[in-house]
């Protein structure tokens, strides 16, 4: 079985998060080759997938657990709760694990931030992305966090070949 690492990113609305994974997978999968699989958590379950009236809608709303297969994709529609190892055995095969939020999950987690940082999130973070409009030294950073470019899909990425948990 092949080395499997996933890593976390957290951060507030808007501070580009979702841009950053996207920048990060696309890199993985077309210059280093990589399969990547990508979690997004949606705490406030506002995130719709499915359309009122078709029929994998119908299928959903039963409470079933349901798989919408085409000749293009497949799609998991699940009304219960996964933990991390179980939505990891439903990817099977990756080699980049990428989540989006999941704060309490115990994996290596990059926070990200614009503007400015809120110290909330400074024990749940391992590295901290960010761009030029951070003074760092307004803040009193714990010691051992990594200082990433939130810019630069290399500088994230040779981070986590470094520091994601092997899974």
């Amino acid at each position: 079985m092949k080395k499997r690492l996933a890593v976390a990113f957290t951060g507030p609305s808007n501070s580009g998060k979702t841009t950053l994974i996207l920048k990060v997978a696309r890199k993985l999968i077309h210059y280093y080759k990589k399969d990547v699989a990508i979690i997004k958590h949606d705490p406030k379950d506002k995130a719709r997938f499915d359309v009122e009236g078709k029929d994998s809608y119908k299928f959903s709303d039963t409470g079933a657990e349901v798989i919408v297969t085409s000749p293009n994709r497949t799609t998991y529609f699940s009304n219960k709760h996964k933990d991390l190892d179980e939505m990891i055995r439903l990817f099977d095969n990756f080699d980049i694990l990428l989540v989006e939020g999941l704060k309490n999950l115990p994996l290596p987690r990059i926070s990200i931030f614009r503007d400015s940082l809120d110290s909330d999130y400074f024990p749940y973070m391992n590295a901290l992305a960010i761009d030029g409009s951070i003074n760092l030294n307004e803040y009193d950073l714990p010691s051992n966090i990594d200082i990433l470019d939130i810019n630069s899909a290399d500088d994230v990425i040779s981070w986590i070949f470094k520091n994601a948990k092997e899974v």
